[in-house]
């Protein structure tokens, strides 16, 4: 069988605090949902904007890079592989789905950024005004 691609990649911004935790086994796990709006014309020719939530897992090393440096708000590029949690409902008894990023690489968008509001470059942009 031929081997398949299962790769992520997201770039906004944390919604929440991560919610850290261990395993019985004492592996760091953090949970956290990352923000991606997006802009686009409707039928009518008016702008119309959109977010799109991506629910996030970190294990290991990646964890405590996450529990250390990612706050409510942070601006980070993830990179992992999409993967389904299934659970039943204990009221209804259904079969409930949940798509997940289990995040493999966290970049730190905001980590560069000095006191004065920049991105550690010399550029003509104030403040969240960055080309990209």
């Amino acid at each position: 069988m031929a081997k398949g691609i299962n790769r992520a990649q997201v770039l906004g911004h944390v919604g929440k605090e991560p919610d850290v935790s261990a395993t019985r086994g004492g592996t760091l796990v953090a949970r956290f949902s990352v923000a991606t709006p997006e802009r686009e014309k409707d039928s009518a020719g008016q702008w119309q904007d959109r977010t799109e939530w991506h629910n996030v897992v970190a294990l290991g090393r990646t964890a405590e890079i996450v529990r250390d440096y990612v706050k409510k708000g942070s601006r980070i590029l993830i990179e992992g592989k999409m993967q389904t949690q299934s659970w039943e409902d204990k009221q209804s008894g259904k079969k409930m789905y949940r798509m997940e990023i289990l995040c493999f690489d966290v970049v730190l968008l905001d980590a560069s950024r000095s006191s004065r509001g920049d991105y550690g470059f010399d550029s003509q942009f104030e403040g969240d005004k960055v080309p990209f």
